[in-house]
This record gives structure tokens, C-alpha cells and sequence, in this order.
């Protein structure tokens, strides 16, 4: 018989502020607003419960599926200037979260139902405090430094300052997409920082993250590209009235 995997719950952060594209968060993309895509996302992948953490009245008062929370997020969490630990820890002390907690940023569309499922199959043996998604990225950044005044102190090992661009080692970034954390170790820490950080790697193009018009376009364009796209979001049967 098989084994009922454990549940979780997807908590989907969405901001009524950006100045890059405004309302971006609420704008139809690929026929559906913005931030559904990420519960649909979340859904599919099985979580059991989504919590969504926003300012924005037109989610507030949406109807969703009935498995989706929505509370409403202070004003002083809502500056374009926070960052996103404290808006987590307060969403999930509001919604009284506990075990095992995925948080999906709404402007990652082109992450896939594999990439939530591969960050839980990392997450659940319980080695690493923390699972994030990552993408490649450029490998001379080991070569920089920051300035302590007018000393240079290298962001990594010194001696990859005078290597070879080819002799270094292969470098990633957090790319927003996917995080893991078990809720009562993330509000008793309130941060992301831990030094057992697992990862999943998304390539460069499902990594691409909505600030503007053009970013939005381009996500579209891919969306719509994909096998089965309707250019409509379908009613929901699950949907609260």
C-alpha cells in the first residue's frame, strides 16, 4: 500500500506595491490573474492548505478555492523596503501554520509543479533547515570584493581573485522561486539564514522573475507556448462563494 506523503501548506506572498510594473500581481497573464498562478501551482503539487499574505483588497475579497486562506497583511509589511522574513513569520503565525511550509513567490510564474516537488524530497529527510530553488549564475562574481574603506576584502576564497574565469567553480544564485522551511523553526529564528542550506536547480529561463512589462510579456509568451494552454483560467469547483 502506498505511503501517504506528509502534508504541507504553500504560503504565497502578494503586494500591493511595484513600481516596476504597477498591479502587476492582479494582471491577467495568460488568462488568469497573476498571483493564481502560484496557487495553482501550489495546488497541484499537494498542499493541503494555501495561505495567501497580502494587502491587496480585489485578493481580500476574491473567491478561491476552498483549501486558500487569505489574510491580510499589516500596512507596515507592505513597504516595498521589507524584506520578506518578517512578512513570512507573520503570516504564518496568523494563519496558525506548523510542520513543513513552502512559500512560492507569485512572480516566479514559470516555476513548474516538479521544481515544488523535488524542494520537498530534498526537505523531508530532515538533514537541511532550509531548501531553496537556485539557477546559474555567473562564476567571476568569485573574483569580487566589497571596500572596507579603502581595503578590499574578497566575498570568497583570495586566491580565486587572480584565477582563471574557467578554473573556478561552478557558481548558483537563489533565484526567488522556491523555499522550504519548517514553520516553528522559521518564527522561532525569524531568517532565512542557516549554514544547512540544501537546493534545487531551475534553468536560467524558468527562473525569470516579473519587475516589468517586458518580463511580463516574455512569461506570457511562454505560458501560452506550453502544452495545454487555454489562454483562460477555467471556474474552479472548489471555489468559495
Amino acid at each position: 500500500m502506498p505511503q501517504t506523503k506528509p502534508s504541507w501548506t504553500a504560503v504565497i506572498p502578494v503586494r500591493a506595491g511595484s513600481k516596476g510594473l504597477p498591479q502587476k500581481n492582479t494582471r491577467l497573464l495568460a488568462g488568469k490573474p497573476l498571483y493564481r498562478h502560484a496557487i495553482d501551482q501550489a495546488l497541484a503539487a499537494g498542499a493541503h492548505r494555501v495561505v495567501v499574505t497580502t494587502d491587496i483588497p480585489e485578493i481580500l475579497n476574491a473567491q478561491l478555492p476552498a483549501m486558500v486562506t487569505v489574510i491580510e497583511r499589516p500596512q507596515e509589511l507592505g513597504g516595498d523596503t521589507v524584506p520578506m522574513a518578517p512578512v513570512l513569520a507573520h503570516a504564518l503565525s496568523a494563519a496558525g501554520c506548523s510542520g513543513t511550509v513552502v512559500l512560492l513567490q507569485a512572480t516566479s510564474p514559470l516555476r513548474e509543479v516538479t521544481h515544488i516537488a523535488a524542494a520537498l524530497d530534498v526537505f523531508r529527510p530532515g538533514y537541511f533547515e532550509l531548501v531553496l530553488s537556485v539557477t546559474a549564475a555567473e562564476r567571476s562574481v568569485l573574483k569580487w570584493g566589497v571596500l572596507r574603506g579603502n581595503r578590499f576584502q574578497p566575498v570568497s576564497d583570495p586566491t580565486y581573485c587572480f584565477a582563471n574565469r574557467q578554473s573556478l567553480p561552478p557558481v548558483v544564485r537563489p533565484n526567488g522561486a522556491v523555499y522550504v522551511v519548517d514553520a516553528d523553526w522559521f518564527v522561532a529564528r525569524g531568517s532565512f539564514v542557516s549554514d544547512r542550506m540544501g537546493v534545487i536547480e531551475m534553468s536560467a529561463d524558468q527562473s525569470q522573475d516579473i519587475d516589468t512589462l517586458a518580463d511580463f510579456e516574455h512569461c506570457e509568451r511562454v505560458l501560452m507556448a506550453r502544452p495545454g494552454a487555454s489562454g483562460a483560467g477555467a471556474p474552479d469547483p472548489q471555489a468559495k462563494g
